[in-house]
């Protein structure tokens, strides 16, 4: 069984939107699961956790509808304010759903990564989503990292999700040493907390895609070489496959993402160990309900 643990759904509006620039046409569309059906079934990919994409509370009602239109959504990792007055009601109605898994925010865009994390309103907010036994996604980029590390250390009651491997610079990699050593150290640290999990997505577009549209041999190298530092790092047990799709078509297409993490896996995991990269540790994570797959 293989589980995408990072997908994107919208109908696209571009004032909900606003990361997305005129740079990006590829994703200036509607993204839905069936644009993504082809690619799965060639790729064998069985299911999904869908993750938000927009900074709404309505992302997280859009996206448990889509996973009822679609049977392999089997998670949704929306979004909230964990600040907010209502979190716990809203935290209480979405828990209904046997879908919702969690919640995401795009930290990454935050002007202040270090006050956001720090926010007391923040904080007891993201206790209170522990405690109802959901995860909590962290996308940060690489030179972020060091503002989150204490964040993650503080919530221990659940799994924490670093999402993009780090979002470590390849575009950057080769001209500046202190890019790779900056977030060598950052995720080893991480690893040290055993309830931090780590996707293997999202690299592709943190290569120079917008100058030679795609990812080149050396960008791939260098990928894998975060993937195995994540490996040795987080160990096994603690990967998770996702694709990013359809963000990352900006670089790749599906199959060439999912081409990237096959070739990584079958060569350095165990046939075990591959069970647990593709599918077990996200079920094992995400509390995700796969009876109806293997039925």
């Amino acid at each position: 069984m293989k589980i995408d643990t990072h997908q994107h759904y919208w109908r696209y509006r571009a004032e909900e939107f606003p990361w997305i620039s005129e740079a990006m046409p590829a994703l200036q569309r509607d993204c839905m699961p069936v644009d993504c059906e082809a690619a799965m079934r060639a790729t064998g990919v069985d299911a999904v956790v869908a993750v938000q994409a927009r900074t709404l509370a309505a992302e997280t009602d859009f996206l448990l509808r889509v996973a009822d239109h679609n049977p392999e959504v089997i998670g949704v990792v929306g979004w909230a304010d964990l600040a907010g007055a209502d979190l716990d009601h809203r935290l209480d109605q979405w828990g209904a759903h046997t879908a919702f898994k969690g919640l995401r925010h795009i930290l990454q865009d935050e002007p202040d990564v270090g006050a956001w994390v720090n926010a007391p309103a923040i904080n007891q907010g993201l206790r209170a989503l522990q405690q109802r036994g959901l995860v909590y996604d962290v996308l940060v980029f690489d030179h972020q990292l060091p503002a989150v590390t204490e964040f993650c250390a503080r919530h221990d009651k659940h799994w924490l999700v670093l999402d993009h491997v780090g979002k470590p610079a390849v575009r950057d990699w080769m001209r500046n040493a202190e890019v790779s050593r900056r977030w060598s150290t950052c995720i080893r640290e991480l690893a040290t907390l055993p309830h931090v999990m780590c996707k293997l997505s999202g690299a592709v577009t943190e290569a120079d895609w917008g100058t030679h549209r795609g990812i080149t041999p050396e960008d791939a190298k260098i990928i894998l070489s975060c993937f195995d530092q994540a490996l040795e790092a987080f160990g096994p047990q603690r990967l998770m496959f996702g694709s990013d799709w359809p963000v990352c078509q900006l670089a790749a297409p599906y199959e060439a993402v999912h081409g990237l993490a096959h070739k990584w896996a079958s060569s350095r995991l165990t046939v075990r160990e591959q069970d647990a990269f593709w599918s077990g540790n996200a079920v094992r994570c995400y509390g995700l309900n796969v009876q109806a797959l293997t039925d």
